[in-house]
């Protein structure tokens, strides 16, 4: 199922965007472009991110707070909900950052979080960790006042080689390596036309295998969801289904 992260992540990040109030105070942590200002337009949505990004200066979403993560320049408890998806990994300290957001949660506050456990190189030079497991957010997340209710993997291990699988086949594809001499592409282009249509066929066979219970060893990332300690939470049990 190619493009399963992102669409994935995106439909968890809007579900929950759909049991919020109407009107009450959203943080997007690290919002970039802004892809989930939409889901929270019945809230009072604003947008936070350090805006030096390379590939994103000129495309960011309007910023209501542009400051490093780790201060950011509201007094605490100011908002009920904070969103901050796959921005832990270009935070050269991300429990630091963890526990600012909790800061700027208001007590019962809906915390959502998403990293990668398994990533390529992207938007460097700001890229600076893989590997955020269960473990770590039960460990860090906790530790900054915040109780951790909802953990789920981004699909499995076999979609995260299906992921990995087109990039095999992007990679040798005979635009990127045209630049080789002749004996090596024409060996690569035999190997990319070998390889296609398996690598078709992985998506949904991953999804599958993964539906099945065989890739529980690995995932792309996991989508976290937590509250605040002190205070009645956001969302009752059932709404936010637990």
């Amino acid at each position: 199922m190619y493009g399963f992260n992102t669409y994935n992540r995106r439909q968890w990040v809007a579900r929950h965007a759909a049991r919020l109030p109407a009107g009450v105070r959203v943080l997007d942590a690290g919002a970039g472009e802004g892809q989930y200002r939409q889901l929270f337009g019945h809230c009072d949505y604003k947008a936070h991110d350090f805006g030096r990004e390379p590939r994103t200066i000129g495309h960011y979403t309007p910023l209501d707070y542009e400051s490093d993560i780790l201060d950011i320049p509201v007094p605490d408890a100011s908002f009920d909900a904070v969103v901050c998806t796959e921005v832990l990994e270009h935070v050269p300290e991300p429990i630091k950052a963890v526990r600012e957001l909790a800061r700027i949660l208001r007590p019962g506050g809906l915390l959502l979080l998403t990293s990668p456990l398994g990533c390529l190189l992207h938007q460097e030079p700001y890229h600076f960790y893989g590997g955020y497991t269960p473990h770590w957010y039960r460990r860090f997340v906790d530790e900054a006042g915040c109780d951790v209710v909802e953990i789920q993997s981004n699909q499995g291990f076999f979609s995260l080689f299906s992921d990995y699988s087109q990039w095999f086949s992007i990679l040798i594809h005979p635009r990127e390596v045209r630049k080789a001499p002749w004996p090596r592409r024409i060996a690569l282009l035999f190997l990319w036309l070998m390889t296609r249509p398996m690598v078709r066929v992985l998506g949904p066979l991953g999804l599958w295998l993964d539906r099945c219970g065989y890739g529980a060893v690995g995932t792309v990332g996991y989508h976290v969801m937590a509250i605040k300690r002190g205070g009645e939470p956001l969302l009752a049990a059932e709404e936010r289904g637990a």
